[in-house]
């Protein structure tokens, strides 16, 4: 395994880098509420940084996404990217990059996903979708929505047109389509409820196979997300301890400070290293799914650990609200659940390894 980054990744980051420590900034996020940061959003995709994933590759992805989490930056990046460009890049059929590609590089189009299936989403007879979804990151935002049926197949869901009028056979015309009801989330992630109600998709890949490949990727650029977020939340804390002085000294020579501060940083390092192993295995067109879900339970359990450690650093400003540091907090918590908790997820790894210790033996 080789995770030094390749010249194009590496000025990718960089950029990224740049273009979020100067605009995603503490006033803007202020300002910014619980919305996206859409002036943030157009200039990353005019900087070319969406379209770019095609070329970087996933391990690039997390990547930019570590210094999307760094900031705390509100901007869809990874749901588009992971649920649209490379959905559709892996997965489509030439039509179907051709068609939908174009607005997913340039930011005109945003997509995001259904994921993990619940199994509440049925497709009727006819091929209509209905069902509904509790809650979908960046849906508020999205033009597209990935969403699996209850036998994991994907669909293409156009968001644009919720409320639809639609002719039923046998049936006087009645409103169908896709509506979105706002919801809100530990984190601001513009997240709304998805409500389908006879709503013609269009299939992505090849039924399980794809859902499978999309979710592991889905964990793998989550989990380097949360890898900034908790380098983010590591840095803040080191800065507090350094220069906050009590009894006469800086916090950060207290013992306690510093077993917390490693336990932190040793916590962020594996949560980068095996998000970087599930990513590079997916570049190589290797077998992945075991490490995206060991990337996962990294960053669902030693994630949340990283961010309560952030905060409890900082004393008693951590307890401010307003103070940047809580929303590292917000945004790990949020991730710790998006991944599904790390009880959830070590039980899905024990399991697929069983299966596959089973299959060898067999």
């Amino acid at each position: 395994m080789d995770f030094t980054p390749s010249e194009e990744q590496s000025a990718a980051q960089g950029l990224a880098a740049r273009i979020f420590g100067d605009l995603s900034t503490h006033e803007r996020l202020t300002a910014a509420g619980t919305g996206t940061d859409a002036e943030l959003w157009k200039e990353l995709c005019a900087a070319g940084l969406p379209a770019a994933v095609e070329d970087i590759g996933l391990l690039g992805l997390v990547l930019l996404l570590e210094e999307q989490g760094r900031t705390t930056a509100q901007v869809p990046l990874a749901a588009t990217c992971v649920y649209g460009l490379l959905a559709v890049a892996e997965h489509g059929t030439a039509e179907q990059r051709e068609r939908l590609l174009p607005g997913l590089r340039d930011g005109t189009a945003v997509a995001t996903g259904a994921f993990p299936a619940r199994g509440r989403v049925h497709i009727a007879e006819g091929g209509a979708l209905y069902g509904a979804v509790p809650w979908v990151p960046w849906l508020r935002d999205a033009t597209h929505v990935l969403v699996a049926d209850a036998d994991l197949a994907l669909w293409i869901v156009a968001v644009s047109a919720p409320g639809a009028e639609v002719s039923k056979p046998g049936a006087e015309a009645c409103a169908a389509g896709v509506t979105v009801e706002p919801v809100d989330t530990t984190a601001p992630w513009s997240a709304g409820r998805l409500v389908l109600d006879g709503v013609r998709g269009e299939r992505l890949g090849n039924g399980p196979e794809a859902y499978a490949a999309v979710l592991a990727t889905a964990r793998t650029a989550f989990a380097g997300l949360q890898a900034g977020v908790c380098a983010g939340s590591l840095a803040r804390a080191v800065h507090h301890t350094v220069t906050r002085e009590q009894f006469g000294r800086p916090l950060s020579t207290n013992q306690g400070v510093l077993l917390r501060a490693a336990d932190a940083h040793m916590d962020t390092e594996a949560i980068r290293v095996t998000a970087y192993e599930a990513a590079w295995r997916h570049d190589e067109r290797r077998a992945c799914v075991a490490q995206a879900l060991t990337a996962a339970w990294w960053a669902s359990e030693a994630g949340k650990r990283v961010v309560h450690a952030g905060q409890h650093l900082h004393g008693g400003t951590g307890a401010d609200l307003d103070h940047p540091v809580h929303r590292h907090f917000l945004w790990g918590r949020q991730l710790d659940a998006y991944l599904g908790c790390g009880s959830e997820v070590l039980e899905e790894l024990g399991l697929l390894l069983a299966d596959s210790a089973q299959g060898d033996a067999s």
